[in-house]
């Protein structure tokens, strides 16, 4: 045991490294399962949108957008302006929207943003447009 201490003594910024790491992992987690934001593929989300006619939700910011472009049909709000533009989605809050980003963290944050307003039917693309990309679905470009 002492040998313990003293290696977590000795390396204590890799120590907190990991523990700021596994705080923010297990954050997310369970800010998932406490709003209940279904996470959702590629295939499912394109399910949703035309079976559900949901809206699709982009939540990166305008450099990200410009870089990569976006997923056809798309509405593009930033996480950070999220808040004060939610009365431009223009959809019920019956109505389901799938959110995405780059990935698939912020998001979530989005999701459980619009739970919190009142959205009953939110989605968050897992893997966010990397994942919509690797499964060779269409984007604009512009």
């Amino acid at each position: 045991m002492p040998q313990f201490v003293e290696f977590v003594i000795n390396h204590w910024i890799l120590w907190t490294a990991f523990f700021v790491l596994l705080g923010l992992l297990l954050g997310g987690e369970i800010q998932r399962r406490r709003y209940g934001i279904p996470q959702v593929g590629p295939t499912q989300a394109i399910q949703i949108l035309n079976r559900e006619g949901a809206l699709l939700l982009d939540v990166r910011e305008d450099k990200e957008l410009a870089e990569s472009g976006r997923i056809p049909h798309a509405r593009h709000i930033p996480l950070s302006q999220l808040s004060e533009r939610l009365a431009e989605l223009k959809a019920g809050k019956d109505k389901p929207v799938v959110a995405y980003c780059r990935s698939g963290s912020r998001s979530n944050k989005a999701a459980t943003q619009l739970r919190k307003a009142g959205y009953e039917q939110v989605y968050n693309l897992a893997g966010g447009i990397l994942a919509w990309e690797n499964a060779n679905l269409p984007l604009n470009k512009k």
